[in-house]
């Protein structure tokens, strides 16, 4: 199996099965080791599994590489996901928001919980609704920051002190 996981290794593009091809056969040789003594049918799923995922990732690294090579995708996957040139995804600081605020959100209707009951405990009243104005308020800062970006990056441009200018007052001698 091993020959034929090397074989496999042939459909991920030579700079990715240059960087991680020795790694992935010796992390491949030591799982089957492991998955030998545990019998025939534990085998057959671990090289099932193991194809399957080699067959995928080869896939989705050729993906890849056609898009870095031409823009023939809608969208392209290039600015969200996992990649080997960074160690986190773009979306990690928008994913981080959404959730600070549910955070800020529960802690808030936890106030809210504790404020409607009374001081004492032996009698617990009903739990009244709060109205929440939290998640209005984030949407308009967030917007009202988006703008006043939009707004400087607006008055950097038009004196022309953007990095695009900048970079074009470049002279060659300097490059």
């Amino acid at each position: 199996m091993l020959r034929i996981y090397r074989c496999l290794l042939y459909l991920y593009p030579a700079v990715h099965r240059e960087q991680f091809g020795d790694e992935m056969t010796a992390v491949f040789r030591d799982i089957q080791a492991e998955t030998a003594p545990k019998g025939i049918a534990a085998h057959a799923v671990f090289c099932a599994r193991e194809t399957t995922g080699l067959l995928a990732g080869a896939l989705q690294q050729r993906v890849r590489a056609l898009d870095r090579v031409s823009v023939w995708l809608l969208f392209s996957t290039r600015r969200f996901t996992m990649r080997t040139e960074f160690r986190f995804p773009k979306s990690t600081p928008a994913l981080m928001t959404i959730i600070l605020a549910g955070i800020i959100l529960a802690i808030e209707k936890a106030k809210a919980i504790q404020a409607s009951l009374p001081a004492t405990n032996p009698h617990l009243g009903p739990i009244h609704p709060a109205h929440f104005t939290f998640l209005p308020n984030v949407v308009l800062a967030l917007a009202f920051f988006y703008m006043a970006g939009m707004f400087g990056w607006a008055i950097l441009f038009a004196m022309h002190r953007s990095g695009v200018h900048r970079l074009a007052d470049v002279s060659g001698e300097q490059k």
